[in-house]
């Protein structure tokens, strides 16, 4: 047998384009090795990367839980749709009622009574206040008009002294001109010595006469000025008429029923105001609203509507979403390094948007329980924890994702010894 004899070439073209198919083969090999050592490089440098970084074995995203109580027995409701585990609430929100319709009432009864008799009493101690004011004036116009009458009664009576003063001074002055003449008389022997007598007799009863009617002059003028003072003088009566006894005992009983009415208001006034502070009472003692205290979501609802529930016993209970954390378990080695305050960002497994923050708290093998959504026992690869604190703005993103997994990155420069 003989080997296949190669037909010769008609022309040199085909030795021209081998040189040129060599070189494009040669070029593609180095492009596909090329690009084989990128993606070593690549896929080598990520693990070596993670091994180079300080960062936690395992983490996640943890909140703080609220535990809502009720602060008094009753009946739990609700005034919207019920909440239902997971629900988003804002702060202030109402989640749950608490209602004791048997609630006490006997003060908030015994205040509305005393408030209702009093209502009751004003208006007679009013009309009794008016009827007595009336009496009073009508009183005092008659002592008016007596103490007129009576002034008017001593003017007549001392102008009447008067003239009786005067008629009894010209008697006077008569009996002494002719005691005068009697005198003259008897010493010619034309009067009797009892003529005499008779008509010195005479002249001592004229001015004692004037005398007396002086006197009850100054008397009648005493009188008239103690009645223009509101004083009344005379043997037949006392200081003062029965008019005017009688318009003081009305002022006075008109000034207690005033006094009665004043405090018949003042106890109305301040029964109104007890009434509207028992009543708030009554109603914080009968109906509870229960507040989400946070802005977070509904963790576990512990009641339902229906349920009776006592004081202090616990509803529900609300992750605090504003106040997220990280908590991660780190190996002993990172844990001696780290520090308090140390940056640090949760770099989530599902590839969301880093978190970054700084460490909090640093908790050893024998660090107890913390009042978080995830028990950090659950992260059970190392004994060591560390809490992460995530700012608000930065946790917003992630909708409160309690239970994302990922890993916690430390600062290398500060966390290298």
């Amino acid at each position: 047998m003989q080997p296949p004899v190669e037909e010769p070439v008609a022309d040199g073209s085909a030795n021209a384009d081998a040189p040129a198919r060599s070189s494009g083969r040669i070029v593609r090999r180095f492009f596909k090795i090329a690009a084989g050592l990128a993606i070593v490089a690549v896929f080598g440098w990520l693990p070596l990367k993670a091994i180079w970084q300080t960062s936690s074995v395992e983490a996640v995203v943890n909140a703080r839980i609220v535990t809502l109580r009720s602060p008094i027995d009753g009946t739990v409701t609700t005034k919207a749709g019920y909440p239902t585990g997971l629900s988003g609430v804002s702060e202030g929100d109402v989640i749950l009622r608490v209602v004791n319709t048997r609630g006490d009432r006997t003060r908030l009864d015994d205040l509305r009574r005393q408030m209702s008799r009093l209502e009751n009493q004003r208006p007679s101690l009013a009309a009794k206040l008016a009827t007595a004011e009336a009496a009073q004036q009508d009183l005092a116009r008659q002592a008016g008009q007596f103490r007129d009458g009576r002034i008017l009664q001593l003017e007549a009576r001392i102008a009447e002294i008067q003239s009786a003063i005067e008629a009894a001074a010209a008697r006077r002055e008569d009996a002494v001109a002719a005691v005068e003449r009697a005198s003259s008389l008897a010493k010619t022997g034309t009067v009797s010595t009892v003529e005499l007598a008779r008509l010195t007799r005479e002249q001592s009863v004229a001015q004692q006469t004037e005398v007396g009617a002086r006197r009850r002059l100054d008397a009648a003028k005493v009188e008239l000025t103690a009645v223009r003072s509101g004083t009344y003088l005379g043997d037949s009566y006392n200081d003062r008429p029965s008019s005017a006894q009688r318009e003081e005992e009305m002022r006075q009983r008109a000034a207690d029923l005033r006094a009665d009415l004043t405090h018949t208001d003042a106890e109305i006034e301040w029964l109104t105001h007890e009434i509207a502070v028992e009543q708030l009472h009554y109603i914080s003692r009968s109906e509870a609203d229960i507040k989400a205290p946070v802005a977070g979501r509904i963790w576990e609802m512990m009641t339902s509507p229906g349920e009776d529930v006592r004081g202090g016993q616990s509803l529900l209970k609300v992750l605090d979403c504003a106040g997220a954390v990280v908590t991660a378990n780190v190996t002993e080695s990172v844990y001696n390094r780290l520090k308090l305050g140390e940056p640090a960002s949760f770099e989530p497994n599902d590839g969301s948007p880093v978190l970054r923050g700084q460490v909090v708290n640093l908790t050893g093998a024998s660090g107890a329980p913390a009042n978080l959504a995830i028990n950090p026992d659950a992260l059970n690869k190392e004994p060591y924890r560390v809490t992460v604190s995530v700012p608000a703005s930065e946790a917003a993103g992630k909708d409160c994702a309690v239970g994302r997994t990922g890993r916690v990155v430390f600062n290398d420069t500060a966390a290298k010894p």
